[in-house]
């Protein structure tokens, strides 16, 4: 396949520039570190499926505070991390550093990656480069920085799911962002299309990761709202009134959802796609 470069249409880059600028932001808002420390379970679970050899070299990217690095590192893996949020670069160093662990983490877009072609043997994501505006670009860049026989693994919230839901419910009430819906990253047909045939051995698995937090559905929304970048951004757009009915209809997904017979603790169980894939040869 041939590919022909084209000039980039000023008006479409600016308003990439824009939307990028507004993402950094949202995911700089809140407290992600604090909320990430409440899905450690899920995430080394993700990452022990992944078979990591130590001394092998992996890719966190869109790594928030660094939660999958610092897994793998602790595993004796060669691990770097990247993420748009100048404040969870140095929240992920920090966390490195205070375990006296050595990861290198950089603040980068996961549509353009600041390294060599084939430079790790996994490169990984976990509910972070599915919120990147231009998919196929995520795509192509997680591909062509793992090397050839290595491993891509992503972990994408589904349409149908929890967290699905729950951003359907914040459409209610906030308007579209101007880019493709996260969770189509979640969809095995997108998945499909947008890897094409850049990679073999694709596999999907629909996986259930459970949430778990020792107060109630409404202190798990307002948990949501101070430490959730995206959730802090969408009540602060918003008026009182709007505020409020935003709130009691979240409270009422999370308390629909929760299997918990404790008032005081909240279970939900959150559907995602795990993608796992082997970079093509030649691509």
């Amino acid at each position: 396949m041939t590919l022909t470069a084209t000039a980039p249409d000023p008006a479409t880059t600016t308003a990439v520039d824009t939307l990028k600028a507004r993402l950094k932001a949202t995911w700089m808002d809140g407290n992600y570190d604090f909320f990430s420390r409440f899905m450690q379970d899920g995430a080394a679970e993700f990452v022990n499926r992944l078979n990591l050899k130590p001394g092998s070299t992996f890719l966190d990217v869109a790594c928030g505070s660094g939660q999958l690095a610092l897994i793998a590192a602790r595993q004796g893996v060669c691990a770097t991390g990247s993420d748009i949020a100048t404040n969870l670069v140095l929240a992920a160093r920090g966390r490195a550093a205070s375990e006296g662990l050595e990861i290198r983490f950089d603040e980068a877009d996961a549509e353009e990656l600041p390294y060599a072609n084939g430079s790790f043997d996994a490169v990984a994501t976990m509910f972070g480069a599915m919120f990147a505006p231009q998919p196929e670009l995520v795509a192509k860049e997680l591909v062509r920085v793992c090397r050839p026989g290595g491993v891509i693994a992503m972990a994408n919230w589904t349409r149908e799911g929890f967290i699905g839901q729950m951003f359907k419910t914040f459409a209610k009430f906030i308007a579209p962002a101007g880019m493709p819906s996260p969770v189509l990253w979640g969809d095995e047909e997108t998945v499909t299309q947008r890897f094409g045939d850049t990679v073999t051995n694709l596999r999907m698995n629909r996986v259930l990761f459970q949430f778990d937090y020792p107060f109630s559905p409404a202190q798990v929304v307002e948990f949501f709202r101070q430490n959730y970048g995206p959730t802090t951004r969408a009540f602060a757009t918003l008026e009182g009134t709007q505020q409020q009915a935003l709130y009691e209809e979240l409270t009422a997904l999370w308390s629909a959802n929760n299997s918990s017979s404790d008032p005081q603790r909240t279970l939900v169980q959150a559907e995602y796609l795990e993608v796992q894939a082997t970079p093509a040869a030649g691509r």
